[in-house]
């Protein structure tokens, strides 16, 4: 259990980090508690209101709570929705999970060492996939996906400090990022848009180099048929889809758009629907996964 000062913030926030064993969680706590935040590792979910009364009557209701919970919870893992529902004592309560392939997970989990806490007598392999299914329901509850395959520590303390690292509790943070279909789906998309139905800059000698984010290569994206169709029907449908997720208590939201390669269509659509969410007033920002990988 590790302690930080009283930040003055209202509300107090309650953050519970949650996923994949070797996903980050650590990482995702360190960094929280370096925000302020009163960290609890692998706390039994029965246990979360407990916690949170007692940092409420001993530094009062602004400090921020982050609380870790992982399958070592055992059977109190089944009632970490109920108890978070029930337990946040007013506070805005959000969960994080962290997501990573298993590739990804069992190189990490052999780097260190450890066996899997529900391996068994069995594989890494067969832990993780035990666990994927234990945690299946809670990563469909989740306010925030974070998938660390491709993230470094730095870049994962960079997502923690961007979610979490202000009090603006009361706005959604809203992701636009732009991938290549050749590397593979962002897993931790919320809604993905395919921008292969428009002609490819790659085939034009003079637009080759160039990318999405250049002027050349954005009026010749945004110009094509069905560019300006496309951006008039989807943001009413993003907009809809982010008061819903305020009503709910969703604070975030992670759109994916996608071409071949990344680099062309998808990152002038990006920064295009990125720039429309901040003229109507929302808290987006435009990441390109791919960019620069070819």
């Amino acid at each position: 259990m590790s302690s930080a000062a009283d930040t003055g913030h209202e509300p107090g926030r309650l953050v519970v980090v949650t996923g994949m064993t070797g996903a980050g969680r650590s990482t995702a706590a360190k960094e929280l508690e370096d925000l302020g935040y009163y960290v609890v590792d692998n706390l039994p979910p029965s246990l979360l209101g407990d916690v949170v009364r007692l940092v409420d009557t001993s530094r009062g209701t602004s400090q921020p709570i982050a609380v870790v919970v992982d399958v070592r919870s055992g059977s109190f893992f089944d009632s970490l929705q109920v108890n978070l529902a029930e337990g946040a004592h007013g506070r805005l309560a959000s969960l994080v999970f962290l997501e990573c392939s298993d590739e990804v997970l069992v190189r990490r989990q052999e780097a260190v060492r450890r066996p899997h806490p529900l391996q068994g007598s069995g594989r890494l392999l067969d832990g993780l996939q035990r666990e994927r299914r234990v945690l299946a329901d809670l990563r469909g509850d989740a306010d925030l996906v974070i998938d660390t395959t491709s993230l470094n520590v730095h870049q994962l303390t960079a997502r923690i400090r961007e979610a979490f690292g202000t009090d603006e509790a009361t706005r959604l943070r809203i992701r636009v990022v732009s991938f290549g279909f050749k590397y593979g789906i962002p897993v931790d998309a919320d809604f993905l848009a395919d921008m292969r139905f428009l002609p490819n800059p790659h085939w034009i000698p003079e637009l080759r180099p160039s990318t999405g984010r250049d002027p050349e290569v954005s009026d010749y994206v945004l110009s094509q048929p069905g560019a300006a169709e496309f951006l008039d029907g989807y943001l009413p449908v993003l907009e809809g889809v982010a008061e819903g997720y305020l009503r709910e208590g969703k604070r975030f939201m992670r759109v994916a758009i996608g071409c071949t390669g990344g680099k062309h269509r998808s990152v002038a659509m990006t920064e295009e629907i990125t720039r429309r969410l901040v003229e109507r007033g929302f808290q987006a920002t435009a990441t390109h996964r791919d960019l620069g990988r070819e």
